[in-house]
């Protein structure tokens, strides 16, 4: 067995069980423990049985109070040695090893013994067989639990405590070498086959040690967080479903059940590390859903698109334009040009829906017409209302331009190259225009013509393209780094320090965010602040790898997380990767030169 692998060893106990889930590859089944049981919930989402967005977080789950007894039926307490591919419950009648047949299935290794496992199951409906039993849910959402043992069964009763839960109690006698498999499905075949369970084990864990072994190496300091990133990227893949036409990664498994579109961008990012046609399904994914006048969901479900929403207010949403530049850092890694002709058509569609749908005043700069398609959900930016003529998005706009011109010249397509190289510049002079405030240092949002008083890090955003005058990039600069605005302890702070608004532990009006960072040593780079990129770069990995998970943000002054940031969160993984990656190659450089 690989447990012997420095990869699966480093991560032992990494999985804590409580926030953070036991779960695998593509698989939509989450293990969590409370004291001395464990349940299973569901990475799904039943908006059509719950008609609410988030119900799934409330739900509970499909099984609970899963716990081994003894031959009195009595729990047995247990202590827990957690690794990527197996958990390890050390009881006074020896261990039981749980790990992952396939994406649906269960299996407990037993140990030789006489006892029992019992456990609570929401479903409606159920019959007991020579082996195990066969659960359902029955009604508009249908689920299948099969439950089967070699082991010898010495008693197998389920009860009904509740309409809609049932208990299964079962009791036996084991050999060496006996297991215990639960398979949850929506399917209406059952796995039933019961492998040889020391060979399924041995697959289990070669699956997470090959993951590991082809990522790129990076220097000791970041390692243990860098695996454990590869961890997240890993286990918060879903399988395909539906709308979900590739396999996909959540923002976070349990929390953001779905592909978002700016996450996906990130993901993607590091995925191409790894297997690029991975990350390229996380750029196909939405563009499998594009709409007929160009618009890319704001997410993808399982059940369907996010195209538009009511409140907070009634408008259709997507997210932030950086499809283009993310598929360009594929381009850049793979040389596919295959890959470019085959999305080009479908990126200048979004690009055209963009300054078709909202510009709604004609001056060639857009708005936000929707906060959440900003990705800055509660941000102080959209406090006094819809639409907003904002920096970062016309920043994202000059990207997509620029990346579009790459892309047409190489695929062949020189005039479109020049036209938009042309139409990015005119971009960047129109928001030099209308949006620069000289005394200020600062590019200003704007509602209805008058400025929007927040002062955020996305008014410094143009510096991220690298084509503004220096005189200006100073300025930008000088803000960034000021410490009573942006440059907190842990930088970068989404809103000012000395704004009256600033609040670090509400999302967007104060705290550390990862991609932001990412996105600004970005430009710090291409603007020539290289030495100010690293810095940013450094102590983000810092805060990052401070933690013992991967957070959706972070305090801006202590580094921690905030008490409603989501854990195990997918683009702070990804980013984390890419930049630690960076930095290595710049040190390996170093070192080589």
């Amino acid at each position: 067995m690989l447990i012997d692998s420095p990869f699966l060893t480093m991560l032992e106990n990494r999985i804590e069980l409580r926030e953070i889930p036991f779960t695998d590859r593509g698989s939509r089944l989450l293990v969590y423990r409370t004291n001395h049981s464990f349940s299973i919930r569901l990475a799904e989402r039943w908006f059509k049985r719950s008609g609410q967005l988030a119900a799934y977080r409330k739900r509970p789950p499909i099984i609970q109070d899963l716990q081994f007894t003894d031959r009195q039926g009595n729990p047995l307490d247990f202590s827990l040695t957690s690794y990527p591919h197996c958990l390890h419950c050390q009881t006074s009648l020896g261990v039981f090893t749980i790990f992952f047949q396939d994406q649906e299935t269960l299996s407990i290794l037993l140990p030789a013994g006489n006892f029992g496992l019992n456990f609570l199951a929401n479903v409606d409906e159920g019959q007991v067989d020579r082996r195990g039993g066969v659960l359902r849910t029955t009604g508009q959402i249908q689920r299948n639990i099969a439950y089967t043992t070699n082991a010898q069964l010495l008693s197998n009763e389920i009860s009904a405590p509740a309409d809609t839960q049932l208990v299964s109690q079962t009791r036996f006698l084991s050999q060496a070498g006996d297991s215990f498999q639960i398979n949850i499905t929506p399917r209406l075949g059952l796995n039933r086959y019961i492998p040889d369970p020391f060979a399924a084990l041995e697959r289990a864990a070669s699956r997470w040690h090959d993951w590991f072994a082809s990522v790129p190496p990076v220097a000791d300091p970041y390692q243990p967080q860098y695996y454990y990133a590869w961890w997240v990227m890993r286990a918060g893949l879903i399988s395909t479903r539906y709308y979900t036409t590739r396999e996909s990664m959540t923002p976070s498994k349990f929390f953001y059940l779905g592909v978002w579109q700016w996450d996906a961008y990130f993901h993607a990012i590091a995925y191409r590390h790894v297997d690029m046609n991975l990350a390229k399904d996380q750029l196909r994914v939405l563009l499998d859903h594009q709409r007929a006048d160009g618009m890319l969901p704001d997410a993808v479900h399982d059940e369907g698109v996010v195209t538009h929403l009511d409140f907070p207010i009634d408008a259709d949403v997507t997210k932030p334009p950086l499809i283009t530049w993310a598929a360009w850092k594929l381009y850049e890694t793979s040389k596919d040009t295959e890959f470019l002709n085959e999305i080009y058509e479908p990126l200048t569609r979004w690009n055209r829906w963009w300054f078709e749908h909202s510009d709604t005043d004609h001056n060639g700069l857009c708005e936000y017409q929707h906060p959440f398609s900003s990705g800055l959900d509660d941000s102080p930016l959209w406090d006094d209302g819809m639409p907003v003529e904002a920096p970062d998005l016309n920043t994202y706009l000059y990207l997509q331009l620029n990346y579009l011109s790459k892309i047409a010249g190489v695929i062949g397509e020189k005039s479109d190259a020049q036209a938009w190289d042309s139409q990015a510049n005119d971009l960047i002079n129109r928001m030099i225009k209308s949006m620069w405030d000289e005394e200020a240092g600062f590019f200003w949002a704007s509602r209805n013509g008058q400025r929007v008083d927040a002062r955020t890090p996305f008014n410094l955003f143009p510096l991220i393209t690298g084509r503004i005058p220096q005189s200006i990039s100073a300025r930008l600069v000088q803000n960034l780094i000021d410490e009573q605005q942006f440059w907190t302890p842990f930088p970068v702070a989404t809103v000012a320090r000395n704004d009256p608004k600033f609040n670090p532990d509400q999302m967007w009006r104060g705290p550390t965010w990862i991609n932001i960072n990412y996105l600004l040593i970005e430009g710090l780079f291409r603007s020539g602040y290289a030495d100010l990129a690293r810095e940013l770069r450094r102590r983000t990995l810092d805060m990052i790898c401070s933690q013992p998970d991967i957070y959706e943000y972070y305090h801006p002054i202590t580094g921690a997380n905030p008490p409603k940031a989501a854990p195990i969160f997918g683009w702070s993984a990804a980013i984390l990767i890419d930049l630690a990656i960076q930095a290595t190659n710049e040190q390996t450089k170093r070192l080589n030169n």
